[in-house]
């Protein structure tokens, strides 16, 4: 099981949908989350791709000297950038950061996003594309060294003569990163991906697409490992997490769901259609009231109101989160990439609550960062704090 966290470079805040409460975007309060997640022992960062956000490989590249251990789940968006070069900066990154990259490969779902980048591809186009991209993208990193070339013609993509004079650290090549719920997307990640990420779904849709893509990679003769994207919203107790639930959307009102959920319709995104369709209720083909979004024993779908992809949440005690998280692990999900609002101090939250209930393994491995003195505030002077009997 490895844990993630987030860096919020579309914005942060205490409450949804409102400047209420919100935060600038600095390069100061990245390297503070940045630092934090670190500095605790998560695995890495996911940084966020799109026009709503800043660039990724900007923002990863200026974490590298602040932190020490955090891995970086960084984008590549076929289209925006050639193979070649996107293979150049992550051999570079890669170097640079001692191997602490990870690739997040975005196919993209808003077709008007997309064409405002310069992306005129359709939905099927897209796909086609990406497979042709990381598989010249993973070719070059791990067969085009010193005087070897890779030649390569596909329907979107060709490159004569493709070369990388400096390798990644990473070998045979940083870990590729995907998610999509469509056939095709299951299918790209099948066939090229090293890791399929899905969004949170209840754990039964988690269960049929976890056996899809295994079942088509092993046709492929691959394995691939998997994980799932959650936001997470744990108190001491679960009354006051439900609480934090509520509260994180007191401040939206209608008309702004509406003008949120009208942009995520246009998209043509697998993924985000299920996300939206979690907000409906199945008996009435109407949608759900704010209070009866926990679609999942403590799977609340509140988040994804006004944001779009991940858009449902963990809600609970530390030992209920824990225990859902376990559940997905069943499933054999071993990556959790998880956000919290505002998301400096919930990583320190989720790390303090929920850390201490995960497998001894994980348990070990991120305490390791913090081993070496004293916990708390000393008492009197003299006495090191001690456990509480709870």
């Amino acid at each position: 099981m490895k844990i993630f966290w987030f860096i919020p470079t579309h914005g942060d805040s205490r409450y949804l949908g409102t400047q209420k409460g919100a935060r600038e975007v600095s390069l100061d309060y990245i390297q503070q989350v940045g630092r934090a997640a670190d500095s605790l022992g998560y695995e890495g960062v996911l940084i966020p791709t799109g026009r709503s956000c800043e660039d990724p490989w900007v923002i990863a590249s200026s974490l590298i000297p602040v932190t020490r251990r955090l891995k970086f789940l960084v984008a590549v968006r076929p289209g925006l950038h050639q193979p070649a070069l996107a293979a150049r900066m992550a051999a570079t990154f890669d170097r640079l950061s001692g191997g602490r990259l990870l690739i997040n490969l975005v196919t993209g779902g808003d077709q008007i996003e997309l064409e405002g980048d310069g992306v005129y591809l359709n939905h099927a186009e897209r796909y086609e594309q990406s497979a042709e991209f990381i598989h010249i993208w993973r070719e070059i990193l791990t067969r085009s060294h010193g005087d070897q070339t890779f030649d390569y013609t596909g329907k979107h993509l060709r490159v004569n003569g493709a070369r990388l004079l400096y390798p990644p650290l990473q070998q045979p090549y940083p870990p590729i990163y995907f998610g999509g719920s469509s056939e095709a997307g299951h299918e790209l990640a099948a066939s090229q991906t090293d890791t399929y990420l899905t969004w949170g779904e209840p754990p039964a849709e988690v269960a049929k697409k976890v056996a899809d893509v295994r079942a088509r990679a092993a046709r492929h003769g691959r394995e691939v490992k998997f994980g799932i994207r959650l936001h997470v919203i744990v108190r001491e107790t679960e009354a006051e997490a439900w609480a934090a639930a509520d509260s994180l959307i007191s401040h939206v009102d209608d008309a702004t769901v509406a003008r949120a959920q009208a942009v995520f319709a246009r998209m043509d995104s697998a993924g985000q259609r299920r996300m939206a369709e979690l907000h409906m209720n199945p008996a009435t083909a109407e949608g759900r009231s704010r209070a009866a979004l926990e679609i999942s024993p403590n799977l609340w779908a509140g988040v994804g109101l006004v944001r779009g992809g991940a858009g449902t949440a963990l809600v609970g005690s530390p030992q209920q989160v824990a225990d859902r998280i376990q559940e997905y692990a069943d499933l054999g999900l071993e990556n959790f990439v998880l956000s919290g609002y505002p998301h400096l101090e919930e990583a320190y939250r989720f790390a303090e609550l929920v850390f201490p209930l995960l497998p001894q393994r994980l348990r070990e491995a991120v305490a390791a960062p913090l081993a070496g003195g004293p916990r708390g505030e000393v008492v009197g002077n003299l006495y090191v704090p001690q456990a509480s009997a709870s």
